[in-house]
């Protein structure tokens, strides 16, 4: 395995293409309803040029409908992917990612509703992994140590509302969106020689557990490289995980997520 670097750049304004170096994979963080981490992923997409782009948000069917003759029409895109109503934020927080290298091969990672319900019920070795690498991750249980603070970080991310025999299913459901992005990622380095840039969620671009730290373990011993950027708010904690670069931006007046656990 690599030595991994904690880096933090707290110059919001300091430019992409110098705070991280050139890299295979780059996992680009995200708290999903902060535009100025999607402002600068676009920035940062710019800066890297990448052959694809993996989200996240997105199932590899939903990419399919993405068409050189859209991309620049917002609505248009917004409508082909069906975005709006998903449940993910305002698209136009995210189109200008899209634009940002026009020529980007794009690939979806997203764990479908229906399949995460499968997974509560039918445990995580239900979803199909072609990578086998992967695939053997995703079947090993976790060190006892590390899955109690997996449950830790899903009761808080749920406010302390979830029964506590729903957390395993929980993190199951994490580790196989985890899985999905790695090999989403791995797939798109293998197809256009990269580099590859990943839209996704902080607790996914993580390299001690998430995505990213699949991604580097299967890719051991093949020379290619995997950077990790979170993006944190100021004023909040930073976000949990180890990263290659921590940066920050402002915060969001959200109100307290907790309210809508308490109706």
């Amino acid at each position: 395995m690599r030595a991994i670097a904690f880096l933090v750049a707290v110059a919001a304004t300091a430019c992409p293409a110098k705070e991280f170096p050139r890299a295979d994979i780059v996992f680009l963080g995200e708290v999903h309803d902060n535009p100025a981490h999607h402002a600068w992923q676009a920035e940062a997409v710019d800066a890297l040029n990448p052959k694809a782009i993996v989200w996240e948000m997105l199932d590899s069917a939903e990419v399919s409908a993405i068409t050189p003759e859209i991309l620049d029409d917002r609505a248009a895109l917004d409508e082909a992917l069906g975005w709006s109503g998903t449940g993910w934020p305002d698209f136009a927080m995210y189109h200008p990612i899209f634009i940002a290298e026009p020529e980007a091969v794009h690939y979806g990672a997203e764990l479908p509703r229906e399949r995460a319900r499968a997974v509560m019920q039918e445990g995580r070795t239900s979803v199909e992994v072609a990578n086998a690498d992967l695939a053997a991750l995703l079947a090993t249980d976790l060190p006892p140590e590390e899955a109690e603070e997996r449950f830790v970080l899903q009761q808080a991310a749920h406010c302390g509302a979830l029964p506590p025999e729903m957390l395993p299913q929980m993190v199951d459901v994490q580790r196989v969106r985890d899985t999905l992005l790695a090999e989403a990622a791995i797939r798109a380095l293998e197809e256009t020689g990269g580099p590859v840039a990943v839209i996704t969620g902080n607790g996914h671009a993580r390299l001690d557990w998430g995505a990213g730290a699949l991604a580097v373990a299967t890719l051991e011993g093949t020379g290619a490289t995997v950077f990790a950027v979170a993006q944190g708010e100021e004023g909040a904690p930073i976000p949990d995980g180890i990263f290659d670069l921590v940066r920050s931006e402002p915060a969001v007046d959200r109100g307290d997520p907790c309210d809508a656990f308490q109706k």
